[in-house]
């Protein structure tokens, strides 16, 4: 996929604003690679040209110039391969009455499938600029996050993401990146690709309501998806709402979220408790230089042991909040002390937060 701006200086247009808004459903006739690469949610990759036949015309146009390439493409999607494609172009605009045809630069691919379902009577429009436009549409607006900010912290385990989620003006940035943001914390599902999160951020940003962003604590990348640079500033400077809970209420959260609901995750995935375990000792060699060689060998044999059925998974949870997420927390807060504007149990700072408007 062709790359954009980092940093775009020119606004989006309305449009553009309008479709990351909205979301409307896209038939998006790019070719798979370029689909994986980057999407806008609500859109149905149905491609032209297949990923091979996308290099094959490529090939052409490099080698013999423009004409010669689309001759190419031409046979390539012809006859039964050409019925076929625009059958399910035809399928999937007949469920979404108000789909909108995309390409990388809304030129010659979308315009194609735009005339092929209008000589099936199927009128629809296609969008001006593609998902370039799009894409730098969407860099824009994050490069620009102009709201009033608040920040929700806490300990590990103090159920911050549920309190996010209650909230109609905050952006779930662990949702959107698929990942609950800790060591542990990445998911059977893969996260999505920088620029498909990056989008779904926008269009989050695009409908928030009112003019305060609430968002949850964060370090700079969310497992492998990095926060844009903008937001991160933001958030080194934004008012805290600290969420206090209780060591025992915060180790029943870390067990229901990691233990019973991991478990029911594989289970339902065709997967082990075998399987949670060797993903957890993974995790923990991730983090064995911060917890050095004892502790991590410790860790790993209560870990060994609840998954054997010798122990409870709690224990394993409390000493690793004791060695190495609480005095880590600590340190980090001191640093953030100045900003702390309210603290105060789940409930309160759910209520102090709304009354902020």
């Amino acid at each position: 996929m062709k790359t954009v701006p980092t940093s775009p200086t020119t606004s989006p247009s309305a449009a553009v604003l309008g479709l990351l808004k909205t979301q409307p459903p896209l038939l998006d006739v790019r070719a798979p690679v370029e689909f994986r690469q980057g999407r806008l949610p609500n859109s149905l990759n149905a491609p032209i040209l297949n990923d091979e036949e996308r290099e094959q015309v490529g090939t052409a146009y490099k080698q013999d110039g423009h004409d010669a390439a689309v001759t190419l493409g031409h046979t390539l999607v012809s006859g039964v391969v050409k019925e076929a494609r625009i059958a399910q172009w035809q399928e999937y605009c007949v469920a979404n009455t108000d789909a909108q045809i995309m390409c990388w630069r809304g030129g010659q691919r979308s315009a194609l499938a735009q005339q092929w379902l209008a000589d099936q009577g199927l009128q629809r429009e296609r969008v001006a600029g593609g998902f370039k436009a799009i894409r730098a549409g969407s860099l824009h607006v994050l490069a620009h996050p102009d709201k009033q900010w608040w920040l929700v912290s806490g300990r590990t385990g103090s159920a911050k993401t549920p309190l996010i989620q209650t909230l109609t003006n905050s952006i779930d940035l662990e949702g959107l990146a698929n990942h609950r943001g800790s060591t542990f914390g990445r998911r059977l599902t893969p996260q999505p690709t920088p620029v498909t999160f990056e989008c779904a951020l926008a269009s989050a940003y695009l409908n928030l309501p009112g003019e305060r962003l609430i968002v949850e604590d964060e370090s700079r990348t969310i497992g492998r998806i990095g926060l844009p640079q903008a937001w991160h500033e933001r958030m080194q400077q934004a008012p805290i709402a600290l969420v206090e809970a209780s060591f025992e209420e915060r180790v029943e959260h870390i067990h229901k979220e990691y233990v019973a609901e991991a478990l029911d995750d594989h289970r339902r995935a065709g997967l082990t408790p075998t399987d949670l375990l060797a993903r957890y000792e993974e995790a923990l060699l991730r983090i064995k230089r911060r917890l050095g060689g004892a502790r991590l060998a410790d860790l790993t044999l209560r870990l060994q042991q609840a998954f054997a059925g010798k122990a409870d998974h709690r224990g394993w949870i409390s000493y690793l909040l004791r060695e190495y997420y609480d005095p880590m927390y600590d340190f980090q807060l001191q640093r953030k002390a100045a900003r702390i504007q309210f603290r105060g149990c789940n409930t309160d700072v759910i209520a102090f937060l709304r009354a902020k408007g």
